[in-house]
C-alpha cells in the first residue's frame, strides 16, 4: 500500500535537479547499525511511547541507495527516541556524528515566519496591508497591464497565496554552486513576470514569498534578517548550532557530508560529494544551517507557546480560504497540515541537495519529531524512502 506521507509531502519535496560535472564514483558499503537511545515518561499508556522498534528499522543499513546518513530525535509528553545510523562520509566511512549539522533548507521557512509573527504581535509588521506600502520601490508601474499586481497583503507571503512566480536562478545550479546569487535579484526577475494569479486565489508552495518577507523583515527593523532571526529565536532558544551561512559554501563545525546522485553520460550514475554550496539565494526561504537538537528545541518551543502569543500561533496554524473550485489549501503560515490517525499535526519538510530534514508536531505538542536524511536525490520527485519510514514510524 502506497503510504500517506508520499502524497501529503508531495507538493514540498518536487523540484528539478541540475546537471553535473563527472566526479569519482564513492562506494557505499559497509553498513553501520543504528545507535538509538530512548526515555520513556513514567506511567503513561505503552501504545503512546515512540515505536523504537519501528524506528530502528526505519534507520537500519545505510548507507544505502537511498541515503547515507539519517539522525532522528522523537519527543513529546510520552518520552523521547533518538537515533542516527550510517556514516560520515563515503571516504574514511566512520559513522555519522548524530550532532552534526545539516543544511535546514525550507524549514528555515517557519523561523522566517516566526519573526514575521512576532513583529506583526508587536505592531511593527501589519500582516493586512499590502506589501506595496512597505515596498513600494519593488513595484514600479508597469507599461503591461497584464503584469500588474493588485495590492499583495503581507498575509499572502505567509501563506503561499501572493500569486507571485518564481524567480529566476542558475541554469545549472551545481556549476555555479559557489557562485552568488543577490535575493533581491531573484525577487526583482519575479516581480518583473508579473502576476500568476490574484492575492489570496489560490495556494502555491514557492520559495519567493518566503525571499520576499525577508526582504520585509529587514525593511521594518532596519536590520539584517540572520541578526534578526539570531536574536529573536537562537539566542533564547540556545540554539548553538543554528545560524545562516550567507555566501560562505561551507558548514561549519560537526556534520557528515552531502552527497547526490548525478547521471553520467552514458546514463548510469555516480554519487558527487555536494556538501559544499552557496546557498545564499535561498535567503530567508532555505539557507540555514541547524541540527536536530536545536530544530527540536524550536519545535517545541513554537507549539509550547514560548515564541508567539495565542493569536499569532493561531494564525500560523489557520488555512486560508480560497477561491471556489480550486484545491483546498494544506499551508497555514508556512506549515503544512495533515491528519494522522484523527490528530492534527502540523509540519515543514526542507531539502537542498545532500540534505533532506522535517520538523513535525502534533497541534497540542503531545509529539514532535525532528529528522536529517543525507538523501542522495534530496531534490528529487517524492519523498525519500528513509525519511518516509522514519515519518511513519513517528507519527502512525
Amino acid at each position: 500500500m502506497k503510504s500517506p506521507f508520499r502524497a501529503a509531502l508531495a507538493t514540498a519535496l518536487t523540484l528539478a535537479l541540475a546537471g553535473a560535472a563527472a566526479v569519482p564514483a564513492l562506494a557505499l558499503a559497509p553498513t553501520h547499525a543504528p545507535s538509538t537511545s530512548a526515555t520513556p515518561a513514567p506511567a503513561v499508556d505503552p501504545s503512546t511511547r515512540p515505536n523504537g522498534e519501528a524506528l530502528r528499522k526505519a534507520i537500519e543499513g545505510l548507507p544505502n541507495d537511498d541515503a547515507t546518513a539519517a539522525l532522528v530525535r522523537v519527543g513529546g509528553k510520552h518520552g523521547t527516541w533518538r537515533g542516527s545510523s550510517g556514516v560520515h562520509d563515503l571516504v574514511t566511512h566512520r559513522g555519522a556524528d548524530p550532532h552534526g549539522r545539516f543544511r535546514a533548507g525550507s524549514t528555515t521557512k517557519i523561523v522566517t515566519a516566526t519573526v514575521a509573527l512576532q513583529l506583526a504581535a508587536e505592531g511593527t509588521l501589519d500582516l493586512d496591508k499590502p506589501l506595496q506600502h512597505y515596498m513600494p520601490d519593488l513595484f514600479p508601474r508597469p507599461a503591461d497591464k497584464e503584469k500588474k499586481f493588485l495590492p499583495i497583503p503581507v498575509r499572502s507571503l505567509l501563506d503561499y497565496t501572493s500569486g507571485l512566480k518564481t524567480g529566476d536562478g542558475f541554469d545549472d545550479e551545481y556549476a555555479h554552486r559557489y557562485d552568488t546569487l543577490d535575493p533581491r535579484t531573484v525577487v526583482a526577475s519575479a516581480i518583473a513576470k508579473g502576476p500568476q494569479h490574484d492575492p489570496g486565489k489560490e495556494q502555491h508552495y514557492r520559495n519567493i514569498g518566503y525571499t520576499v518577507l525577508g526582504l520585509l523583515i529587514e525593511r521594518v527593523t532596519r536590520d539584517s534578517y540572520a541578526d534578526q532571526a539570531r536574536e529573536r529565536i537562537f539566542e533564547p532558544l540556545r540554539m548553538r548550532d543554528t545560524y545562516f551561512p550567507g555566501t560562505d559554501p561551507r558548514i561549519r563545525g560537526p556534520h557528515n557530508r552531502g552527497y547526490q546522485k548525478m547521471e553520467r553520460p552514458d546514463g548510469t550514475t555516480r554519487l558527487v560529494d555536494v556538501t559544499e554550496w552557496n546557498q545564499f539565494d535561498r535567503f530567508a526561504a532555505g539557507d540555514m544551517i541547524s541540527s536536530t537538537a536545536d530544530l527540536e528545541t524550536f519545535t517545541q518551543a513554537l507549539f509550547g507557546g514560548k515564541l508567539l502569543p495565542p493569536a499569532q500561533l493561531k494564525e500560523m496554524l489557520t488555512r486560508p480560504r480560497l477561491a471556489p473550485g480550486v484545491p483546498e489549501a494544506t499551508f497555514g503560515a508556512g506549515l503544512q497540515y495533515m491528519k494522522v490517525n484523527g490528530k492534527k499535526v502540523w509540519l515543514k519538510t526542507g531539502a537542498r541537495y545532500g540534505y533532506t530534514n522535517m520538523i513535525a508536531a502534533t497541534e497540542d505538542g503531545s509529539r514532535t519529531l525532528v529528522y536529517s536524511v543525507n538523501a542522495t536525490d534530496a531534490k528529487g520527485e517524492g519523498m525519500n524512502p528513509v525519511a518516509e519510514r522514519i515519518a511513519g514510524a513517528a507519527l502512525s
